[in-house]
């Protein structure tokens, strides 16, 4: 009885395949959300047509479009699957109901926060943080999204916000590059150059041109080398021994400590814009909400003095 029961259950993975097809227009975008193959879509399909002994798709050649049952039945469906979403909602919300989550840039989580949230838990560790790495700046009370930390005028879409500090770049290579020798700012220009490109909608990132132009040296404007849109990949690099980067002070500190980066020439410059920390206003009525945003201005007061210094 149990047995016959479980075999007239329609197969999930047939259903999912579905859903997917009627919303995503084809089989080869549902195969791309889905990760599978289009054979593997077409296949599932079929399994849940022959189930309920319908027809669902009309194919024409590499066409498909929903037939008559198809719609009535994809209609029907698509609430389920709406459900299973507003279900996974609920429960990202209950679990960010106690804990503060903190979204930010990539490299600021891979290189600056992320390393420094131990001092934080270390002061706090009833505390409960969750740190999201994202470049797309995040819908205030919508998102589930308490602190934000920012990088220049991205911060004007949120209501609540301050200034954290201005970080400068520094030359920065792996003492194996230079092989134990001091290189003038010109000697070290002709070590291979690793360049950082932020996105476009960024204010650009300080260039080996303003290097140069601030050293006295020459350098063509058309210098070769390497380029990356994150500042982390970078100094990965750097620690790598594949050339000297304009690194970040902020996120070199383990490096330089560790001594697997150096810093051959310290001529620093600043970035255009600062880092800024944004919040919802509700974050401050979570526990330790407020403690977290006092905690992140005092650490981004001491990185200010640092990269400006040293």
């Amino acid at each position: 009885m149990n047995e016959k029961r479980i075999s007239r259950v329609v197969p999930l993975k047939g259903l999912q395949a579905f859903e997917a097809v009627g919303r995503c227009g084809s089989v080869s975008a549902a195969a791309l959300e889905l990760k599978v193959s289009p054979g593997a879509i077409s296949q599932q399909i079929r399994k849940i047509e022959s189930f309920l002994g319908v027809t669902l798709l009309e194919r024409n050649g590499r066409t498909v479009e929903l037939t008559q049952w198809g719609r009535l039945y994809h209609q029907e469906i698509s609430k389920g699957f709406e459900q299973f979403a507003v279900a996974e909602q609920v429960l990202e919300r209950a679990r960010n109901e106690n804990a503060l989550v903190l979204s930010a840039l990539s490299s600021v989580v891979n290189k600056w926060i992320g390393r420094r949230i131990f001092d934080w838990q270390a002061l706090h560790p009833n505390a409960h943080i969750r740190i999201v790495g994202r470049d797309k700046e995040p819908h205030m009370g919508f998102d589930d999204i308490d602190f934000r930390i920012s990088y220049g005028s991205d911060v004007l879409q949120h209501e609540h916000y301050m200034e954290l500090f201005r970080d400068w770049v520094v030359p920065a290579c792996s003492p194996a590059l230079i092989k134990g020798k001091t290189p003038s700012a010109a000697q070290l220009l002709q070590y291979p150059l690793l360049h950082v490109e932020w996105e476009r909608h960024f204010t650009p990132y300080p260039s080996w041109l303003e290097f140069a132009a601030k050293t006295g040296a020459a350098l063509e404007e058309t210098a070769a080398g390497l380029s990356f849109t994150l500042s982390s990949s970078a100094i990965d690099a750097a620690v790598n021994k594949r050339g000297v980067a304009l690194a970040q002070m902020s996120m070199i500190a383990d490096e330089l400590e560790a001594q697997t980066l150096i810093i051959p020439v310290d001529i620093r410059i600043p970035l255009r814009e600062s880092y800024f920390l944004a919040w919802d206003r509700a974050a401050l009525e979570k526990p330790h909400g407020r403690q977290f945003r006092d905690w992140l201005v005092t650490i981004s007061r001491q990185q200010a003095l640092t990269s400006a210094r040293g």
